[in-house]
């Protein structure tokens, strides 16, 4: 159940976009334990085509294991899970990649010896038939590389340079750049402005907007609430000791109210210091 904050100068939350057609996921009431440990106790989120969504929450808020279910990395134990408004079954993420949903970890996952194209095919590389031993077709993978680094408006950024070289804003433009090379219908984002500069910051934000106009869902877990989740985003979902307890539309909202409804505290108080 979504909760309003008491305090009258508080934006009003909202609940789920309504007559927007289907959503591409909907998660309603999910529930995870491990062991005693309940990490989910009813969490909810609908995405639509075109939408930018946050996570947003304190440290053990259940975002992590939330977008892990999302991603097919945990199962979980009870709740609705649908994609394009048919009930989904994901037990691994081989599986949510089928149904077209790409996620990008903080940790990127990179191979820093490796140049963008390599990193783009990493495992699902372009190759030859077996009587030719099975080469890597690079020319193809670059053609590729550059059709969806154009579409992301990075075309001028080096595909033969290793990513260790790369920007930490760079980088994260690689690692997106591969979850978005197999045509996702969702796109989920840890972290994805941890430890960048306020201008590396600027433009993956750009690029998350680029990427929503396109009709791509997108669900965003950042801590950067007054310069990234604010700004940028559509939607605003808050989670506490697993569950949702306020949704909020990120045009109407300021950060201190965000943090105001993560901590669960009287934000009149909390405003007079």
């Amino acid at each position: 159940m979504i909760a309003s904050i008491d305090s009258p100068a508080t934006a009003a939350p909202v609940r789920a976009g309504t007559n927007r057609g289907t959503p591409l996921i909907s998660m309603r009431n999910i529930t995870k334990s491990f062991g005693s440990v309940r990490a989910l106790r009813g969490a909810s989120v609908e995405v639509y085509p075109g939408e930018v969504v946050a996570l947003v929450g304190d440290n053990g808020a259940g975002k992590s294991t939330f977008v892990k279910v999302m991603a097919g990395v945990h199962g979980f134990d009870s709740g609705d899970f649908e994609i394009d408004g048919k009930p989904a079954k994901i037990n691994n993420p081989s599986d949510a990649t089928a149904l077209g949903i790409q996620t990008v970890y903080q940790d990127l996952s990179l191979c820093n010896n490796l140049d963008a194209v390599q990193n783009l095919f990493l495992g699902r590389e372009l190759t030859g038939p077996g009587w030719f031993g099975r080469r890597i077709r690079r020319a193809e993978c670059e053609v590729r590389a550059r059709e969806v680094m154009t579409r992301m408006r990075l075309g001028n950024l080096s595909l033969s340079r290793p990513v260790g070289a790369m920007s930490g804003g760079q980088r994260q433009n690689i690692a997106i750049a591969r979850s978005i090379l197999w045509k996702p219908k969702l796109l989920i984002l840890d972290e994805p402005t941890a430890a960048l500069s306020h201008s590396a910051a600027e433009q993956v934000s750009n690029l998350i907007r680029t990427l929503a106009g396109e009709g791509l869902g997108i669900v965003v877990v950042s801590h950067d609430i007054h310069h990234f989740v604010v700004k940028s985003t559509d939607r605003i979902e808050v989670m506490r000791l697993g569950a949702n307890t306020a949704s909020f539309k990120s045009r109407e909202v300021t950060g201190e109210q965000v943090v105001n409804a993560m901590v669960g505290g009287n934000e009149s108080v909390n405003l007079a210091g």
